[in-house]
């Protein structure tokens, strides 16, 4: 199921001179002690429906929910990139499509927008903006990326954006973005993927070299369901590994009590999940190399623990998995979950 959902300067002017750019003069401060990334992917009409019936735009609810982080974060710098649906002023005239929020010290600096990427998406506009505004030149005390939308293509990634149904978006399009934004010898301490089917053997593994720790779900996930609470007043000692439980069981404690499918929250060690991981990679590749002639659509994804492809010896290695069976249907009684979700391969 694929679910849609991923800077303008102020001066102020005296009788004599005009105050320098805020985005200068925040670099003059300390440098933040934690660097938030957010992308939203909005490039659709996905709607929700809150426990009292209310409708919600699914980006929307994030992106309020992502500046209320940065504004109760005096450490911290946070970027948020939301990626919009292209429209038109007076039906004519293409407006832009991209919306950056840049915060330093739970203030907002600069806002702007911009042209998102019209053919292959390497985060190259993003980037611009990044590199231009970002305090941490020095690694900070934390550094995380979270991304929501909807699934990440592993492969055929052609249709992603609604706004321009020839542009490819996958998962070696985000982990390319990942890994400029990591720098060449750091990695993010934390990378949240907001998005149905992110728990895969493929995705993890490529995410890897730019993560020390990954938060996914191997099944659907209904996005505006990652709540960011756990982000707000991040101070004083921060683990990785901690956070990332605090989050994932934050998430999953929220999901519990709000919906009646499935529920698969996880979080990987991905230095303890490499053994398994390159047991698999053949035979997942393969699958991979015999869905790229048939419709993704038609096969359907499962627990690898079902497939025996995939049974191997460290399948729980660095997995700690949150899951609740449905209150319905066939799967009602489903007893756990590997942490891993697979294309079927029989």
């Amino acid at each position: 199921m694929r679910v849609h959902i991923g800077l303008f300067v102020v001066v102020a002017t005296a009788s004599c001179a005009s105050a320098p750019p805020k985005h200068e003069a925040a670099h003059g401060a300390e440098p933040p002690r934690y660097s938030l990334v957010f992308f939203i992917h909005g490039d659709g009409d996905y709607t929700f429906h809150d426990a009292d019936g209310d409708a919600h735009k699914a980006d929307e609810a994030i992106l309020a929910s992502a500046r209320t982080v940065a504004e109760r974060n005096p450490n911290a710098e946070v970027f948020l990139f939301h990626e919009t649906r292209r429209r038109k002023l007076l039906f004519v005239v293409p407006r832009k499509d991209g919306h950056a929020y840049y915060y330093r010290n739970g203030e907002l600096v600069e806002e702007r927008s911009y042209w998102r990427d019209q053919g292959a998406s390497r985060f190259d506009p993003e980037m611009t903006i990044y590199e231009e505004l970002s305090a941490t030149r020095l690694q900070p005390a934390a550094k995380m990326f979270f991304y929501f939308g909807h699934e990440i293509p592993e492969f055929d990634g052609d249709g992603y954006d609604r706004s321009y149904p020839k542009r490819s978006f996958t998962v070696p399009d985000l982990t390319a973005g990942l890994k400029r934004m990591a720098g060449n010898s750091a990695k993010f301490d934390v990378v949240v993927l907001g998005t149905c089917y992110g728990g895969t053997p493929y995705t993890v593994n490529a995410i890897a070299p730019y993560a020390r720790y990954v938060v996914a779900s191997p099944e659907n996930l209904h996005r505006s369901y990652f709540d960011l609470r756990p982000l707000e007043g991040l101070d004083g000692d921060w683990d990785a590994s901690a956070f990332a439980t605090e989050f994932a069981r934050n998430a999953y404690e929220r999901l519990d009590e709000e919906i009646e499918t499935a529920i698969s929250v996880v979080v990987y060690d991905v230095d303890r999940t490499i053994s398994y991981l390159n047991t698999v990679e053949e035979a997942y590749a393969e699958t991979l190399s015999s869905l790229d002639a048939r419709s993704r659509e038609r096969t359907a994804h499962c627990d690898c623990a079902e497939d025996p492809a995939y049974v191997h010896a460290g399948i729980d290695d660095g997995v700690e998995v949150l899951y609740r069976a449905p209150r319905f249907g066939r799967s009602k009684g489903k007893q756990g979950h590997s942490g891993w979700g697979c294309w079927k391969t029989n």
